[in-house]
């Protein structure tokens, strides 16, 4: 087992570990690191795209974390350079719309990172979250830390929950795992769409996996065999549409059975209606802009982001056992948005 010093560290596999699933492989090869990454700190990397198989000439991006492992194999893996230890509080103000000893639901704005990493070591949700709440925050993995159970994309809108000790966050995360299949959990979304889905109701059942291209992209994948592939299910319906005689924008709320990263985002693009202001995965649909009214470009242009927005969120208390419902409005900058297409 040879590993290499730096950032990138490239591990070779012995006929010992041939056959191991590689999340667990790596964790190994790397335990004798200073600090060495956790076997679910690993889990991340793989599927994010941070580890890859092969010579430098001819390697491939492994995005399985339950891959196994062959012999003389080499793998290389890229460990980030680490954000601060400890997330500090910093005093941003938060929407708050429930609060208790076990948990706290906010609505974030748009422009909120939820976690520190690099490239966004403070001013998150958790920085914001820790002035708030301070030691509140009990017995979660021994630190004083917010209990992070569902994230949103930096630029979506809504409503999230966050537990505020250990045995609320494991059972909201079991909630969360389970995707609402037994009906404690429940997940809904405003999307606002380039055109108007057909059918107008229906289910988008389709695999994401990290793209091997651009490891910051999720992609449709033919099926959950593929290389790190996951299930991955959402119900749309239309709401309403903008535009005579062909519909231009549909207004479309998206129901979560799973709860996959750029999930929505993905589907609505896959079926050929991605969503407004999405520059990843919308970007070749951007000239339908100049079919807006000038009070539509305005309002998509000031928006400058994409027009999602988790409008609500149902769950199961972790100790009460009570059903909590929420619901938030649209904020101001989709609420502008909506006011121009109605004039479509």
């Amino acid at each position: 087992m040879n590993v290499t010093g730096g950032t990138r560290h490239t591990v070779c596999v012995s006929e010992e570990e041939a056959g191991a699933r590689l999340d667990r492989y790596l964790a190994t090869a790397l335990e004798t690191l200073n600090p060495a990454p956790s076997r679910s700190r690993i889990r991340t990397l793989i599927e994010e795209g941070h580890v890859t198989q092969g010579a430098s000439s001819e390697e491939r991006t492994i995005g399985e974390v339950a891959y196994r492992v062959k012999q003389d194999e080499t793998y290389s893996i890229t460990l980030p350079t680490p954000g601060p230890a400890t997330p500090q509080p910093e005093d941003i103000p938060l929407t708050i719309v429930h609060e208790d000893a076990q948990l706290i639901v906010i609505d974030k704005p748009a422009g909120l990172v939820v976690h520190p990493a690099p490239g966004s070591p403070d001013g998150t949700l958790v920085n914001a979250l820790l002035a708030h709440c301070g030691p509140d925050f009990t017995g979660i993995g021994t630190e004083l830390r917010p209990g992070i159970v569902h994230r949103l994309d930096k630029e979506t809108s809504g409503l999230m929950v966050v537990a505020k000790t250990e045995a609320a966050l494991k059972n909201l995360q079991e909630q969360f795992a389970i995707h609402g299949r037994d009906g404690r959990l429940e997940r809904a979304y405003t999307a606002f769409v380039w055109g108007k889905p057909h059918p107008s109701k229906g289910t988008v059942n389709a695999p994401l996996a990290r793209s091997r291209h651009n490891r910051l992209k999720i992609t449709v994948t033919r099926s959950v065999d593929a290389q790190g592939a996951r299930e991955a299910i959402t119900h749309y319906k239309v709401a309403q549409s903008f535009g005579e005689p062909e519909p231009l924008v549909s207004q479309v709320t998206c129901h979560l059975e799973t709860g996959r990263t750029h999930q929505i985002r993905v589907h609505m693009t896959h079926l050929g209606h991605p969503i407004l202001g999405d520059s990843v995965y919308g970007a070749a649909h951007k000239n339908r802009s100049v079919k807006l009214s000038e009070a539509g470009k305005s309002a998509l242009d000031r928006l400058g982001r994409q027009a999602l927005h988790a409008h609500l969120l149902g769950f199961e208390h972790p100790e009460t056992g009570e059903k909590l419902r929420f619901e938030s409005p649209l904020p101001r900058e989709l609420a502008d948005l909506l006011s121009a297409l109605e004039s479509l």
